[in-house]
């Protein structure tokens, strides 16, 4: 079952989504059930283009693109990444890219959402 957001622009948002590409709404729906299933209480909102996902404070977010989605972390250069699957130079942030469901297990997205929320500041 997928879940429906509690915020209204942010289930316009994954209808869009439902709408224009499968693949891309079912990769986004598969990381947004990771994101649920280890943090019940999180919210998420629309901001920047896409769904971010916070307690205190942003930890997170899902981006659609044109050939990919992305999950962005905030604190990512802080992560376990024994296999260097995490991309991104930048000060903070890492992401990865999916360009198919398969890709979701392939690049760990679980053990990586997993790490999201405890990196927080």
């Amino acid at each position: 079952m997928i879940k429906k957001s509690t915020d209204p622009k942010t289930q316009e948002f994954i209808d869009n989504i439902e709408i224009l590409d499968q693949t891309q709404f079912q990769i986004l729906n598969k990381l947004r059930g990771i994101v649920f299933d280890h943090f019940p209480q999180v919210k998420e909102r629309i901001m920047y283009g896409g769904i971010i996902f916070s307690y205190d404070e942003d930890f997170g977010g899902v981006f659609v693109y044109k050939s990919h989605v992305s999950f962005e972390f905030s604190f990512g250069y802080k992560f376990n990444d024994p296999e260097n699957l995490l991309e991104g130079g930048g000060k903070f942030r890492r992401h990865l890219k999916f360009r198919s469901l398969d890709d979701v297990e392939a690049k760990k997205a679980d053990f990586f959402i997993k790490q999201a929320k405890e990196m927080e500041s």
